[in-house]
């Protein structure tokens, strides 16, 4: 294996799904105190989401709280509920062109804008013949680190 040419800094967030986010803020905007940041919805992304936050710049952590637009579509974000985790990386295009080079198999749709407006791409849950390194079955985001992120965490 080569030397990885980018660095995991830490975890940007957490995704979890469910049937309804009402239910989902009860716990974690009502009893755990994470303040709900913004919204997104995406019709090709099949979801509604909050987007919460507990600490503060760099160190701060989301919590995404996901519901589906239609329950029946996919993606079928609330069908696990622990639907992804973020990481953090410091240099997202060269994590993906590295990684693909060793084998890892990359969910369709490329680099793009996330809903907090980094630029985001997923590793597959399922490996395949062609890409054998996959997440086991977890959903990982790689998110592109602003550069106080980097700073704070690099």
């Amino acid at each position: 294996m080569t030397i990885r040419p980018f660095r995991i800094l830490g975890i940007q967030q957490i995704a979890i799904g469910g049937p309804s986010k009402t239910a989902l803020q009860k716990l974690w905007v009502d009893m755990l105190g994470f303040q709900v940041k913004s919204s997104f919805v995406s019709e090709r992304e099949n979801v509604d989401e909050d987007i919460c936050e507990i600490g503060h710049g760099p160190h701060a952590v989301e919590v995404d709280l996901m519901q589906p637009l239609d329950p029946e579509k996919k993606p079928a974000v609330h069908s696990t509920p622990l639907n992804h985790v973020g990481l953090w990386v410091d240099d997202l295009p060269l994590a993906v062109a590295w990684l693909t080079s060793q084998g890892v198999r990359f969910a369709p749709g490329g680099i793009r804008k996330g809903a907090a407006g980094h630029d985001i791409t997923f590793i597959h849950p399922k490996s395949n013949e062609q890409f054998p390194v996959a997440g086991e079955g977890v959903l990982i985001e790689l998110v592109q680190a602003p550069q106080d992120v980097i700073t704070a965490l690099g």
